[in-house]
């Protein structure tokens, strides 16, 4: 029934969210326990910058979604609006989508300071990788400034970024191929 009413997309979305969120908590006791020896503040913060608060902007998303598709879709209560007003509408409701992710770059970025001041401490990876993840968190905050204050210069910025935001694709791999072994201590 709900997703005779809205969008497949919107509804997916949802879900998805509700689902990552969900089983990223119940998966462990402890979010944080991986990471609890390395600093538990870090851990807890990167709980909340990198999960928490990305779902809740998500589910924001979603309401432009939503919003968009009514009035593209010329729900009854629209129908004061003539076809222009209501085009105007999807486009405000667009526009206000971009400026979310926009500010959601933010957070992307910000998660990343304490993903990569834990990864440099922790030994389980290499420490040049959660460098890299820190200077992937500042191109982040960069994109999303420059989305605010500088449009014109976004796709640039973009652009030049490409390197810094692999950062994150440096660790899954790292974490896939390698996986997170502390190192061992020299017995001498």
């Amino acid at each position: 029934m709900l997703a005779e009413k809205y969008n497949p997309a919107i509804v997916e979305t949802l879900a998805r969210t509700a689902r990552t969120r969900a089983t990223r908590h119940w998966h462990f006791d402890d979010p944080t326990a991986a990471l609890q020896d390395v600093d538990q503040h870090l851990a807890v913060l990167l709980v909340i910058t990198g999960g928490i608060m990305p779902a809740l902007l998500n589910f924001v998303s979603v309401v432009h979604d939503a919003g968009a598709l009514a009035a593209a879709q010329g729900a009854d209560f629209l129908s004061v609006f003539d076809q222009p007003q209501r085009n105007a509408l999807v486009m405000l409701f667009l526009r206000l989508h971009h400026y979310q992710i926009t500010a959601a770059e933010i957070l992307w970025g910000v998660w990343l300071v304490p993903m990569g001041l834990l990864s440099y401490k922790s030994g389980f990876v290499p420490r040049f990788i959660g460098v890299w993840l820190l200077i992937n968190g500042a191109a982040y905050v960069a994109l999303s400034l420059s989305g605010f204050f500088w449009p014109d210069y976004q796709d640039k910025l973009f652009m030049y970024s490409q390197p810094a935001l692999f950062g994150e694709l440096a660790i899954m791999l790292w974490l896939l191929i390698k996986g997170a072994r502390p190192s061992e201590p020299v017995l001498g």
